[in-house]
C-alpha cells in the first residue's frame, strides 16, 4: 500500500480544503403568506405545498 514520503503541511492541506464551503439554503416567498420558506418544503407557517393544503398549523 502506498505511503506519502512527507507530511503535509498545514498551508498544502488548507489550500486543499479552502473549497469545503457551507451553502446558504435557497429560501424563497410562499405564494400564499408571503414568509420566507425553504424551497420545494411546506410552508411552516400556512402548512402549504404547491398550491394545497398539507399540514395543518396552530395560530
Amino acid at each position: 500500500m502506498a505511503v506519502p514520503k512527507k507530511r503535509t503541511s498545514r498551508q498544502k492541506k488548507l489550500q486543499r480544503r479552502t473549497h469545503w464551503k457551507l451553502t446558504a439554503p435557497n429560501v424563497s416567498r410562499c405564494p400564499n403568506c408571503n414568509e420566507p420558506a425553504l424551497s420545494h418544503q411546506v410552508c411552516p407557517s400556512c402548512g402549504t405545498y404547491r398550491g394545497r393544503k398539507l399540514v395543518a398549523v396552530e395560530e
